[in-house]
Protein backbone atom coordinates (compact mmCIF):
# COMPACT_ATOMS: atom_id res chain seq x y z
CA UNK A 1 0.00 0.00 0.00
CA UNK A 2 3.07 2.21 1.01
CA UNK A 3 5.00 4.13 -1.92
CA UNK A 4 7.87 3.83 0.10
CA UNK A 5 8.84 1.73 2.77
CA UNK A 6 10.26 4.60 4.77
CA UNK A 7 6.51 5.85 4.99
CA UNK A 8 5.91 3.75 8.35
CA UNK A 9 7.50 6.03 10.30
CA UNK A 10 5.29 8.72 8.48
CA UNK A 11 2.39 6.39 10.07
CA UNK A 12 4.01 5.61 13.28
CA UNK A 13 4.42 9.23 14.11
CA UNK A 14 1.02 9.87 13.83
CA UNK A 15 0.22 7.17 16.32
CA UNK A 16 2.45 8.46 18.71
CA UNK A 17 0.31 11.55 18.65
CA UNK A 18 -2.77 10.56 19.41
CA UNK A 19 -1.27 7.71 22.01
CA UNK A 20 -0.10 11.04 23.41
CA UNK A 21 -3.70 12.82 23.74
CA UNK A 22 -5.02 9.70 24.98
CA UNK A 23 -2.63 8.98 27.84
CA UNK A 24 -3.01 13.03 28.56
CA UNK A 25 -6.60 13.08 28.43
CA UNK A 26 -7.04 9.71 30.58
CA UNK A 27 -4.47 10.50 32.95
CA UNK A 28 -4.88 14.01 34.53
CA UNK A 29 -2.77 13.34 37.57
CA UNK A 30 0.05 13.46 35.37
CA UNK A 31 -1.03 16.37 33.29
CA UNK A 32 -0.76 20.23 33.33
CA UNK A 33 -4.44 20.07 34.59
CA UNK A 34 -4.04 18.44 37.72
CA UNK A 35 -3.93 21.35 39.63
CA UNK A 36 -2.56 22.84 43.38
CA UNK A 37 -2.68 19.27 44.52
CA UNK A 38 -0.36 17.98 41.90
CA UNK A 39 2.85 17.11 43.36
CA UNK A 40 6.74 18.26 41.69
CA UNK A 41 7.15 14.58 40.04
CA UNK A 42 3.07 15.06 38.34
CA UNK A 43 4.03 18.37 36.93
CA UNK A 44 7.27 17.31 35.26
CA UNK A 45 5.68 14.44 34.23
CA UNK A 46 2.84 16.37 33.08
CA UNK A 47 5.47 18.79 31.46
CA UNK A 48 6.93 16.58 29.52
CA UNK A 49 4.32 14.76 27.98
CA UNK A 50 2.91 17.95 26.98
CA UNK A 51 5.90 19.32 24.80
CA UNK A 52 6.50 15.64 23.57
CA UNK A 53 2.66 16.56 22.28
CA UNK A 54 3.67 19.25 20.95
CA UNK A 55 7.06 17.92 18.85
CA UNK A 56 5.20 15.00 17.98
CA UNK A 57 2.23 17.66 16.58
CA UNK A 58 5.27 19.66 14.68
CA UNK A 59 6.62 16.21 13.04
CA UNK A 60 3.34 15.03 11.54
CA UNK A 61 3.15 19.16 10.30
CA UNK A 62 6.51 17.92 8.19
CA UNK A 63 4.58 14.84 7.21
CA UNK A 64 1.51 17.00 5.73
CA UNK A 65 4.33 18.67 3.85
CA UNK A 66 6.20 16.00 2.64
CA UNK A 67 2.65 14.12 1.90
CA UNK A 68 1.20 17.20 -0.76
CA UNK A 69 4.61 17.07 -2.61
CA UNK A 70 5.03 13.43 -2.42
CA UNK A 71 1.64 10.63 -1.21
CA UNK A 72 1.89 8.16 0.93
CA UNK A 73 -0.14 5.34 -0.12
CA UNK A 74 -0.55 4.35 -4.46
CA UNK A 75 -4.84 4.18 -3.43
CA UNK A 76 -5.94 7.59 -4.25
CA UNK A 77 -8.45 7.06 -1.94
CA UNK A 78 -6.00 6.38 0.77
CA UNK A 79 -4.21 9.58 0.46
CA UNK A 80 -7.52 11.39 0.88
CA UNK A 81 -8.02 9.45 4.29
CA UNK A 82 -4.27 10.27 5.24
CA UNK A 83 -4.98 13.69 4.96
CA UNK A 84 -7.92 13.43 7.00
CA UNK A 85 -5.31 11.56 9.32
CA UNK A 86 -2.73 14.57 9.31
CA UNK A 87 -5.35 16.97 9.45
CA UNK A 88 -6.32 16.37 13.33
CA UNK A 89 -2.92 15.87 14.30
CA UNK A 90 -1.35 19.44 12.91
CA UNK A 91 -4.48 21.66 13.32
CA UNK A 92 -5.42 22.78 9.34
CA UNK A 93 -6.89 21.18 6.65
CA UNK A 94 -3.73 19.55 4.41
CA UNK A 95 -5.27 20.59 1.12
CA UNK A 96 -4.86 24.41 2.07
CA UNK A 97 -1.30 24.03 2.68
CA UNK A 98 -0.89 23.36 -1.17
CA UNK A 99 -1.50 27.47 -1.90
CA UNK A 100 0.89 29.23 0.42
CA UNK A 101 3.71 26.41 -0.29
CA UNK A 102 3.60 24.64 -3.40
CA UNK A 103 2.22 27.69 -5.58
CA UNK A 104 3.55 30.80 -3.96
CA UNK A 105 6.35 29.41 -1.98
CA UNK A 106 7.78 27.37 -4.34
CA UNK A 107 7.03 28.87 -7.45
CA UNK A 108 8.23 32.11 -6.37
CA UNK A 109 10.71 31.73 -3.80
CA UNK A 110 11.53 34.74 -1.59
CA UNK A 111 9.75 37.69 -3.82
CA UNK A 112 6.90 39.44 -3.93
CA UNK A 113 4.75 36.90 -4.51
CA UNK A 114 5.82 34.36 -2.22
CA UNK A 115 4.05 35.44 0.89
CA UNK A 116 6.43 33.31 2.98
CA UNK A 117 9.23 35.26 1.93
CA UNK A 118 11.66 36.15 4.96
CA UNK A 119 12.13 39.87 3.92
CA UNK A 120 8.76 40.66 5.89
CA UNK A 121 10.21 40.21 9.39
CA UNK A 122 12.19 43.48 9.83
CA UNK A 123 12.73 43.80 13.68
CA UNK A 124 15.76 45.35 15.03
CA UNK A 125 16.42 42.68 17.33
CA UNK A 126 16.31 39.30 15.52
CA UNK A 127 15.27 37.37 18.31
CA UNK A 128 12.01 39.20 17.45
CA UNK A 129 12.42 38.10 13.60
CA UNK A 130 12.51 34.55 14.40
CA UNK A 131 9.54 34.15 16.99
CA UNK A 132 7.29 35.99 15.34
CA UNK A 133 7.56 35.64 11.48
CA UNK A 134 4.63 33.14 11.52
CA UNK A 135 2.48 35.94 12.67
CA UNK A 136 3.61 38.32 10.06
CA UNK A 137 3.23 35.99 7.26
CA UNK A 138 -0.09 34.34 8.65
CA UNK A 139 -2.24 37.13 7.04
CA UNK A 140 -0.92 36.42 3.69
CA UNK A 141 -1.22 32.81 3.99
CA UNK A 142 -5.10 32.62 4.65
CA UNK A 143 -6.04 35.22 2.05
CA UNK A 144 -4.07 32.97 -0.27
CA UNK A 145 -6.24 30.52 0.79
CA UNK A 146 -9.67 31.78 0.68
CA UNK A 147 -8.84 33.36 -2.77
CA UNK A 148 -7.20 30.49 -4.13
CA UNK A 149 -9.97 27.81 -3.21
CA UNK A 150 -12.84 30.35 -4.22
CA UNK A 151 -10.80 30.50 -7.64
CA UNK A 152 -11.04 26.49 -7.50
CA UNK A 153 -14.64 25.82 -6.84
CA UNK A 154 -15.79 24.97 -10.19
CA UNK A 155 -12.50 24.36 -11.52
CA UNK A 156 -11.33 21.36 -9.13
CA UNK A 157 -14.54 20.30 -7.60
CA UNK A 158 -13.24 16.92 -6.21
CA UNK A 159 -10.09 18.98 -4.68
CA UNK A 160 -12.70 21.93 -3.15
CA UNK A 161 -14.83 19.57 -2.14
CA UNK A 162 -11.95 17.66 0.04
CA UNK A 163 -10.76 20.60 1.85
CA UNK A 164 -14.17 21.03 3.02
CA UNK A 165 -14.49 17.66 4.43
CA UNK A 166 -11.00 17.94 6.15
CA UNK A 167 -12.24 21.62 7.45
CA UNK A 168 -15.29 19.49 8.22
CA UNK A 169 -13.13 16.64 10.30
CA UNK A 170 -11.25 18.99 12.13
CA UNK A 171 -13.69 21.69 13.42
CA UNK A 172 -16.04 18.67 14.03
CA UNK A 173 -13.69 17.40 16.06
CA UNK A 174 -12.95 20.28 17.95
CA UNK A 175 -15.84 20.87 19.14
CA UNK A 176 -16.54 17.60 20.10
CA UNK A 177 -13.29 17.08 22.36
CA UNK A 178 -13.95 21.21 23.70
CA UNK A 179 -17.97 19.52 24.80
CA UNK A 180 -16.40 16.57 26.56
CA UNK A 181 -13.70 18.38 28.80
CA UNK A 182 -12.97 22.09 27.08
CA UNK A 183 -9.75 22.43 29.35
CA UNK A 184 -8.40 19.21 28.35
CA UNK A 185 -8.95 20.07 24.53
CA UNK A 186 -7.21 23.68 24.23
CA UNK A 187 -4.37 21.96 26.51
CA UNK A 188 -3.56 18.90 24.65
CA UNK A 189 -5.06 19.11 21.12
CA UNK A 190 -5.26 23.03 20.38
CA UNK A 191 -2.11 24.36 22.07
CA UNK A 192 0.30 21.57 20.30
CA UNK A 193 -1.88 22.22 16.95
CA UNK A 194 -0.81 26.06 17.06
CA UNK A 195 2.99 24.89 17.76
CA UNK A 196 3.11 22.83 15.37
CA UNK A 197 1.67 25.99 12.57
CA UNK A 198 4.31 28.02 14.19
CA UNK A 199 7.14 25.77 13.82
CA UNK A 200 6.49 24.72 10.52
CA UNK A 201 6.39 28.55 9.43
CA UNK A 202 8.89 29.11 11.27
CA UNK A 203 11.21 26.28 9.89
CA UNK A 204 10.98 28.45 6.32
CA UNK A 205 12.52 31.58 8.34
CA UNK A 206 16.04 29.27 9.11
CA UNK A 207 15.88 27.72 6.00
CA UNK A 208 15.88 31.11 3.38
CA UNK A 209 16.68 34.19 5.41
CA UNK A 210 20.11 35.38 4.27
CA UNK A 211 20.10 33.34 1.44
CA UNK A 212 20.46 34.49 -2.14
CA UNK A 213 16.94 33.50 -3.86
CA UNK A 214 18.86 34.00 -7.01
CA UNK A 215 21.71 31.81 -6.89
CA UNK A 216 21.58 28.37 -8.54
CA UNK A 217 22.53 26.50 -5.59
CA UNK A 218 22.77 29.29 -2.48
CA UNK A 219 19.02 29.75 -2.12
CA UNK A 220 18.34 27.80 0.84
CA UNK A 221 19.80 26.85 4.16
CA UNK A 222 20.48 22.98 5.00
CA UNK A 223 20.53 21.31 8.56
CA UNK A 224 22.38 17.91 7.84
CA UNK A 225 22.19 16.59 11.55
CA UNK A 226 21.22 13.20 11.83
CA UNK A 227 19.22 13.30 14.65
CA UNK A 228 16.79 16.64 13.66
CA UNK A 229 16.51 14.86 10.16
CA UNK A 230 15.28 11.45 11.42
CA UNK A 231 12.76 13.09 13.57
CA UNK A 232 11.71 15.73 10.87
CA UNK A 233 11.75 13.00 8.09
CA UNK A 234 15.22 14.51 6.36
CA UNK A 235 13.33 18.16 6.28
CA UNK A 236 17.03 19.55 6.80
CA UNK A 237 17.94 19.02 3.33
CA UNK A 238 16.36 22.33 1.96
CA UNK A 239 17.70 22.84 -1.11
CA UNK A 240 17.66 19.36 -3.02
CA UNK A 241 13.69 19.71 -2.06
CA UNK A 242 13.41 22.99 -3.73
CA UNK A 243 15.57 21.34 -6.34
CA UNK A 244 13.21 18.25 -6.53
CA UNK A 245 10.12 18.95 -5.24
CA UNK A 246 8.78 15.84 -5.65
CA UNK A 247 11.88 14.01 -4.83
CA UNK A 248 10.49 11.35 -1.59
CA UNK A 249 12.24 12.39 1.38
CA UNK A 250 13.90 9.29 2.25
CA UNK A 251 15.85 9.77 -0.76
CA UNK A 252 17.20 13.40 0.20
CA UNK A 253 20.55 12.92 1.91
CA UNK A 254 22.03 10.83 -1.04
CA UNK A 255 20.48 13.29 -3.35
CA UNK A 256 21.86 16.10 -1.79
CA UNK A 257 25.38 14.47 -1.60
CA UNK A 258 25.67 14.41 -5.04
CA UNK A 259 23.82 17.15 -6.24
CA UNK A 260 24.24 19.79 -3.83
CA UNK A 261 27.03 18.93 -1.29
CA UNK A 262 29.56 19.75 -3.78
CA UNK A 263 28.18 23.15 -4.70
CA UNK A 264 26.92 25.14 -2.14
CA UNK A 265 28.20 27.54 -0.09
CA UNK A 266 29.49 25.58 2.63
CA UNK A 267 28.05 28.27 5.36
CA UNK A 268 24.76 26.70 4.17
CA UNK A 269 25.25 23.29 5.27
CA UNK A 270 24.60 23.41 9.23
CA UNK A 271 25.46 20.66 11.13
CA UNK A 272 23.37 21.49 14.18
CA UNK A 273 20.39 23.29 13.91
CA UNK A 274 20.24 24.09 18.20
CA UNK A 275 23.94 25.80 17.70
CA UNK A 276 22.85 27.61 14.42
CA UNK A 277 19.64 29.27 16.14
CA UNK A 278 21.97 29.61 19.15
CA UNK A 279 24.43 31.96 17.49
CA UNK A 280 21.49 33.55 15.00
CA UNK A 281 19.47 34.47 17.49
CA UNK A 282 20.92 34.65 20.83
CA UNK A 283 24.56 35.18 21.11
CA UNK A 284 26.22 37.03 18.86
CA UNK A 285 22.65 37.75 17.46
CA UNK A 286 23.32 38.95 14.32
CA UNK A 287 21.35 39.50 10.99
CA UNK A 288 23.50 38.51 8.64
CA UNK A 289 24.12 36.90 4.56
CA UNK A 290 24.92 33.01 4.79
CA UNK A 291 28.31 34.34 3.69
CA UNK A 292 28.67 36.34 7.09
CA UNK A 293 28.64 39.68 5.77
CA UNK A 294 25.45 42.17 7.01
CA UNK A 295 22.36 41.62 5.86
CA UNK A 296 20.44 44.65 3.95
CA UNK A 297 17.13 44.45 3.79
CA UNK A 298 15.75 45.97 0.24
CA UNK A 299 12.63 47.93 0.00
CA UNK A 300 9.57 45.98 -0.74
CA UNK A 301 5.70 46.69 -1.50
CA UNK A 302 2.90 44.18 -0.40
CA UNK A 303 2.21 41.20 -1.93
CA UNK A 304 1.95 40.42 -5.83
CA UNK A 305 -0.91 38.25 -6.76
CA UNK A 306 0.51 34.69 -7.09
CA UNK A 307 -3.10 33.15 -7.74
CA UNK A 308 -2.74 31.22 -10.72
CA UNK A 309 -5.94 32.04 -13.53
CA UNK A 310 -8.62 29.91 -13.91
CA UNK A 311 -7.47 29.44 -17.28
CA UNK A 312 -4.40 27.31 -16.54
CA UNK A 313 -3.99 23.87 -16.59
CA UNK A 314 -4.43 21.41 -14.03
CA UNK A 315 -0.69 21.06 -12.86
CA UNK A 316 -0.59 25.25 -12.83
CA UNK A 317 -3.51 25.07 -10.35
CA UNK A 318 -1.52 22.72 -8.53
CA UNK A 319 -3.39 19.45 -8.93
CA UNK A 320 -0.57 17.67 -8.31
CA UNK A 321 -1.71 17.81 -4.36
CA UNK A 322 -2.90 14.18 -3.68
CA UNK A 323 -6.28 14.84 -3.34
Amino acid sequence: MLRYRADLRTLAFCGVFYGLVVVQWLLPQHSLLAGQAATTASWISGGALFALTCFFSFFCAVATHNTIHSPVFHSRGMNRAFQMVLTTTYGHPVSAYVPGHNLSHHKHTQTRRDVMRTTKARFRWHLLNGLFFTLMVAPSIMRGEAQYFRMIKTRLPAWFRQFRIEQAVLFGSYIILAVIDWQKFLVFVFLPHKYAAWGIVSMNFLQHDGCDQDSEHNHSRNFVGKVVNWFTFNNGFHSIHHKHPGLHWSLAPEAHAREVAPFIHPALDQASIAGYIFKTFIFPGKRVRYDGTPLVLPDEGPDEDWIPNPEDTKDDLGAMAPA
